[in-house]
């Protein structure tokens, strides 16, 4: 009897010429995998994305006029979040026409979260046209781009407690905030059962943390150990920047890893994608690219505008300028990333979840602070890895309650649970601290950066 035909299941993957070529499941496989590099990172915020009904703009006649609608759309309109778009030029406006600071904070800030998601949307779509393993190291780059622009920006204007205040803001939110959520929310989803996910992507997540933890616990110890000395400053600052190179060395091990080595780890479930009929690119990819550079020049735009109007905001609101960058700037910035995830802890599928919160926080840890320490280290700016007593406590606490709750590979709402609690609690401290920056006495451990002011309590 003959062996059946091998049946070829074509998807069109890629657009060559202006018209597709279709790729075998074989082909597909060979080129890495069939989802050019989706992570969990892309599908979170996939599942924000809303298909763009292109009935109107395909009776255009001129066929330039035509595709750049149709670009403007499905990059534009083709977000659940596109409401907030508005924000941008009424941002840009307010700077302008000299608005009450606070208000140009809280725009820019609005503005800040349909961008992140469409940076995520873009890379996905260039990803198609790059291959897997491009995409992947693409989406490593960009998936934290909100948070490096406003770090380098806020480096620039030598505000080191906001850069330092809002990279750690965003490493507990990840871990407690977002996963807390999706725990919690896949545990009410599915109570009769209990949630199970691959603990191996985890293990290696958390091991990166601790060793991040390591690199910003160490200059602490330094400082406390040694009294507040300018020998010790100096000292911790060269730790602080040894570390950092050893951190990047370790990220880049990390990339290799997820990419190449121990890919199947990483890469997202094949039926969790839902909607895998979308698996054709809808924008070209020097259009793709276009958008790209335009959205981060407006991300740059906005995020220096938060910078300089943060203390501004401050003060009127009467919050303290780290409540804001620990607590509001991080949940702000990445919105987009933590609705998805939750929306797909809600469908028990909770691999992805993971991925999202903590790939997020491995790649600020690991990647966004040593660039930031080495890039104030070429500009001239003493930035070290020390992140202060009650942050680094903070810290700690959260990426060891986080490596117990993930340690068993099963989930219930109860985990979930308290991940949130411990938010809300490292919420209240810093809602609390009122020390405003560069006062007070560094020896009691206030939310003071030590190495911003030139001048140290001996």
């Amino acid at each position: 009897m003959a062996a059946p035909p091998i049946q070829q299941e074509t998807v069109p993957w890629l657009l060559e010429n202006g018209s597709y070529k279709v790729l075998t499941k074989e082909a597909r496989q060979g080129h890495g995998h069939s989802h050019h590099g989706r992570t969990a990172h892309n599908m979170s915020s996939s599942s924000l994305r809303k298909k763009s009904d292109l009935t109107l703009v395909s009776k255009v006649q001129c066929g330039l006029l035509r595709s750049f609608l149709t670009n403007l759309q499905e990059v534009i309109l083709g977000t659940k979040l596109s409401i907030l778009f508005p924000a941008i030029p009424l941002a840009i406006a307010a700077n302008y026409c000299n608005f009450g600071r606070p208000w140009i904070f809280a725009l820019s800030l609005l503005a800040l979260m349909p961008l992140a998601e469409r940076v995520s949307f873009l890379t996905e779509q260039i990803a198609y046209f790059t291959g897997p393993t491009v995409g992947g190291l693409l989406n490593a780059t960009c998936g934290n781009a909100t948070e490096l622009i406003i770090a380098i920006f806020a480096l620039c204007q030598n505000k080191i407690d906001v850069v330092k205040f809002s990279l750690l803001g965003s490493i507990l939110s990840n871990l407690l905030l977002v996963l807390g959520t999706s725990l919690f929310c896949g545990g009410l989803g599915t109570l009769g059962k209990q949630q199970k996910y691959d603990r191996r992507q985890a293990d290696v997540n958390m091991l990166l943390l601790f060793l991040g933890l390591l690199c910003q616990l160490l200059p602490l110890l330094f400082r406390v150990a040694g009294g507040y000395t300018t020998v010790t400053t100096v000292a911790a600052l060269q730790l602080s920047r040894a570390s950092s190179i050893v951190m990047l060395v370790a990220y880049v091990v990390y990339i290799v890893f997820q990419l190449w080595t121990h890919r199947q780890l990483f890469e997202a479930d094949e039926e969790a994608g839902e909607g895998q009929e979308e698996e054709t690119p809808v924008i070209g990819f020097w259009s793709g690219f276009v958008w790209l550079v335009g959205m981060t020049i407006v991300i740059a735009l906005l995020s220096e505008y938060v910078v300089a109007t943060i203390e501004d905001a401050s003060n009127s609101w009467g919050l303290s300028v780290s409540f804001i960058s620990i607590i509001l700037l991080p949940i702000v910035g990445n919105a987009a990333e933590h609705a998805g995830a939750i929306i797909f802890a809600f469908k028990d599928k909770l691999d992805i979840s993971l991925g999202v919160a903590l790939g997020s926080s491995c790649q600020i840890s690991m990647f966004v602070i040593p660039v930031c320490v080495i890039v104030a280290w070429i500009a001239g700016i003493d930035m070290d890895l020390n992140f202060n007593t009650v942050e680094t406590g903070c810290l700690a606490v959260a990426i060891i309650t986080t490596a117990f709750t993930l340690q068993d590979g099963t989930s219930n709402y109860l985990k979930g649970l308290i991940l949130l609690l411990c938010y809300v609690v490292i919420g209240a401290c810093f809602f609390v601290t009122t020390t405003p920056l560069n006062q007070g006495n560094p020896m009691k451990g206030s939310v003071v950066n030590l190495g911003t002011s030139g001048s140290l309590a001996a």
